[in-house]
């Protein structure tokens, strides 16, 4: 009889929500990819319960596309799930991207994968974070601004204020 990961995983939002923080300054961030319509996704080991229930929990945007855990058959740091994540965005391998982490081998993946990585010290070290290989190191997202989505050129323009 085995576990369904998923079905579990959907559970912890709703019965540990009460002590979600978010990452300061991402829902500023994802609120002007969603009203743009500038093209982004999730790329998690989570699985889709887990991250559409702390979506829903933490109230913040949706992208409309998403990798997932069910979606790969390697985890991170296997470079396939950002690989999948541009795919889906229809954007081409020599498009840059810019990934945001805050795990080492989320970094790994996203670097493996050909894209640029800003590293998050919210769960691992600044260390840590350099060592895996970020191009750009920050504490959270209030380093990051928003500064526009150019829809022809498909390109998004952000100012970055590393820490």
């Amino acid at each position: 009889m085995g576990i369904d990961v998923a079905r579990v995983e959907g559970m912890i939002p709703q019965r540990y929500g009460q002590d979600a923080k978010e990452v300061p300054g991402s829902r500023g961030i994802l609120a002007a990819l969603k009203e743009t319509e500038a093209p982004w996704a999730i790329v998690t080991s989570g699985t889709r319960p887990l991250v559409n229930g702390w979506l829903e929990r933490l109230k913040l945007a949706h992208p409309k596309q998403m990798v997932t855990a069910e979606d790969v058959e390697c985890g991170k740091p296997d470079p396939a799930c950002y690989s999948l994540g541009r795919a889906r965005l229809g954007l081409s391998a020599d498009t840059p991207v810019l990934v945001v982490e805050d795990s080492p081998a989320g970094i790994k993946s996203g670097k493996a994968a050909g894209c640029h990585v800003l590293g998050l010290t919210t769960t691992h070290s600044e260390e840590e974070v350099q060592l895996a290989g970020a191009d750009w190191v920050a504490e959270d997202l209030r380093s990051v601004t928003f500064e526009g989505w150019d829809s022809k050129a498909r390109r998004i323009t952000l100012q970055i204020n590393p820490s």
